[in-house]
């Protein structure tokens, strides 16, 4: 890796983008690492919650823009890769985000579940001062999160929003002092690590789907697909068990999960 650095620990992936001398803008070679390293991450059961975070104090300035060809839709095409495969990881995603995190870059972020923010952390969608449109799932993501009126304020103008702005906005989930950024999202995803996987990758897999859309008669019919997989699984079996013998249940066996098959909510 050129531009990453991953590391892994007790079923949590954490992902650093690291080109701290530029802010951790995103050249062809990391949008091609990220997509790599997300499609590598899907197809590793062991690989539990991902984290997605940036080098030098900060999360991501957007696209390197000296780094783009002249070939612009093959460079989107390449950006778009990560922002794909981001976007269809079933296990639980935190963006751990310090400093600036605009244009692509706040996109990244949005694409995550989870967004962990410090209280110096600030937000643009900076695509319009640069005479460039949405990219990197914005303009899905946004009226989606937001609402279209919304949407379109903060595409239209770039403004510079701050942590709590954001929040404000329902865009940040928590909001943490920086010497409480890592214990934080630590955490956060030991916690997730260490709960029932199929659970809850189906539970994420459920509420995607009812936010793309569809009928009560749909997410019914869904959540209970959804739900036979849990009660035949054997994550459910050992929570019965727990409970029985008034103990903590243990979901994290990798060992055991080594080449399981993802569930899906049909």
């Amino acid at each position: 890796m050129q531009t990453l650095v991953v590391e892994r620990s007790e079923g949590v992936v954490t992902v650093v983008m690291s080109r701290p001398e530029k802010k951790n803008a995103a050249d062809p070679t990391m949008w091609r690492e990220l997509a790599e390293t997300f499609t590598a991450v899907a197809a590793n059961p062991d690989d539990r919650v991902l984290v997605l975070t940036g080098a030098g104090g900060d999360f991501c300035s957007g696209a390197d823009l000296a780094g783009m060809s002249d070939d612009a839709l093959a460079y989107m095409a390449n950006a778009g890769e990560a922002a794909r495969a981001l976007h269809a990881l079933a296990v639980p995603t935190i963006a751990k985000v310090d400093g600036v995190a605009v244009g692509a870059g706040w996109n990244l972020a949005l694409g995550c579940d989870l967004v962990v923010a410090t209280d110096r952390a600030r937000f643009s969608q900076i695509f319009v001062r640069r005479a460039l449109s949405v990219d990197m799932g914005g303009s899905w993501l946004l009226p989606k999160l937001v609402g279209i009126q919304k949407a379109k304020e903060l595409a239209f103008f770039g403004d510079m929003l701050s942590a709590a702005d954001a929040a404000a906005l329902g865009l940040v989930t928590r909001i943490v002092s920086p010497a409480e950024l890592d214990a934080t999202v630590d955490s956060m995803a030991t916690r997730l690590a260490h709960g029932p996987a199929q659970a809850l990758s189906l539970t994420k897999q459920l509420l995607d789907a009812a936010a793309e859309g569809g009928s009560m008669e749909l997410a019914l019919r869904r959540e209970g697909h959804a739900q036979a997989n849990n009660i035949n699984g054997v994550d459910a079996k050992e929570a019965k068990a727990a409970f029985l013998e008034r103990r903590d249940a243990v979901f994290y066996r990798p060992a055991e999960i080594a080449g399981a098959e993802p569930a899906s909510v049909g």
